[in-house]
């Protein structure tokens, strides 16, 4: 999938491992689960979160517990994403950490150029793309049920847009980096209109009325 935002501020990742040293007190056993987790975060790194722009740091916990306490972390590994705690006491799923770090990136990075974020079983979906290619506009398509990165980009940029109680349904979509909504809203965007054609069972297009 071609990555919609890859730059701008960086995700930062911090990682306190059952590890270290605090007065007369010393770790002497490692943690399975806190190297379990900078392996599926150094993975992850590697392939969902591909070009996106993170900063990760690993912290011995007991020499530094007073830290990821004042956010509710005390119990390694603890992972914290732009200060915020997304798991403790268990090795990192690997999709809550992609959410965490697109939902951070997304809320400092814009979308460029054209997006649609679609599945295939969507009619409306299908009607979008059809739209864009006999405009003879170039875009990348995302599919959200195959994709977890691209579920996870569009939630985090329609969601601030059209508010956390409303329903996200599929097309989204973004050209020239600017929100336009669904199929609807591009035919709008085309200056088309949309006729119901029975014989060949989906719509087709008309040019909108002057």
């Amino acid at each position: 999938m071609s990555t919609p935002a890859t730059q701008g501020k960086p995700v930062r990742i911090l990682v306190y491992r059952w590890a270290g040293e605090w007065g007369p007190f010393k770790v002497k056993i490692p943690c399975g689960e806190c190297a379990l987790t900078r392996d599926v975060i150094t993975d992850t790194l590697q392939h969902e979160l591909a070009g996106i722009n993170v900063e990760l740091e690993v912290h011995d916990w007991l020499s530094h517990w007073w830290k990821p306490l004042a956010r509710g972390g005390w119990h390694a590994p603890i992972v914290m994403i732009d200060g915020k705690l997304v798991s403790q006491g268990q090795a990192l799923n690997r999709g809550l950490l992609t959410q965490a770090v697109i939902n951070a990136a997304a809320a400092t990075t814009s979308l460029e150029g054209n997006h649609v974020f679609g599945k295939a079983t969507c009619p409306h979906c299908a009607r979008a793309k059809q739209y864009l290619d006999e405009a003879g506009i170039d875009y990348t398509y995302h599919d959200v049920v195959r994709d977890p990165r691209a579920l996870y980009e569009m939630l985090a940029r329609v969601k601030p847009l059209i508010g956390p109680r409303t329903q996200v349904t599929v097309p989204q979509i973004w050209l020239d980096g600017e929100y336009i909504g669904g199929a609807d809203q591009l035919s709008e965007c085309l200056h088309r209109s949309v006729e119901p054609n029975a014989e060949r069972g989906r719509s087709s297009l008309s040019p909108a009325a002057g």
